[in-house]
C-alpha cells in the first residue's frame, strides 16, 4: 500500500508560480510511476504531468514549457514546479502513483494509488 499527501496547493495571481509536493508513504517509492492530474469543476479530471521510476517525462500540452515535474526518491517525493500560471489552471490537482506497467501515462486508469487533493486557484 501507498499513501499520498499533496501540499502546496494556493490562491495565486495569473502569472505567478506554485511548487507542489506529494509525499508517498512505502518503501519501494522509486519504482513507482508518479503522475499528477488535475479537476476543476464540472469537468472531467484531466492528466497533467508524469514521470516515469527510470525518470522519463511526460507534459499535457497545455502545460510544456510552464510546468516541470521531478522526483526525490530519497525523500519519497514528487514535485510539480508551476510557472505562469492562468487561470484555467485552477482546479483540484492530484497526484498519482501506479506500480504496473505503464501502457499510457496519461490514462487516470493506470495508477493505482491516489492523493486526496490539494486546490490551485489562479486569478486573473
Amino acid at each position: 500500500q501507498v499513501q499520498l499527501v499533496e501540499s502546496g496547493g494556493g490562491l495565486v495571481q495569473a502569472g505567478g508560480s506554485l511548487r507542489l509536493s506529494c509525499a508517498a508513504s512505502g518503501r519501494t517509492f522509486s519504482r513507482y510511476a508518479m503522475g499528477w492530474f488535475r479537476q476543476a469543476p464540472g469537468k472531467e479530471r484531466e492528466f497533467v504531468v508524469a514521470v516515469s521510476w527510470s525518470g522519463g517525462t511526460y507534459y499535457a500540452d497545455s502545460v510544456k514549457g510552464r510546468f516541470t515535474i521531478s522526483r526525490d526518491n530519497a525523500k519519497n517525493t514528487v514535485y510539480l514546479q508551476m510557472n505562469s500560471l492562468k487561470p484555467e489552471d485552477t482546479a483540484v490537482y492530484y497526484c498519482a502513483a501506479s506500480n504496473r506497467d505503464m501502457a499510457y501515462y496519461s490514462r487516470s486508469w493506470e495508477y493505482n494509488y491516489w492523493g486526496q487533493g490539494t486546490q490551485v486557484t489562479v486569478s486573473s
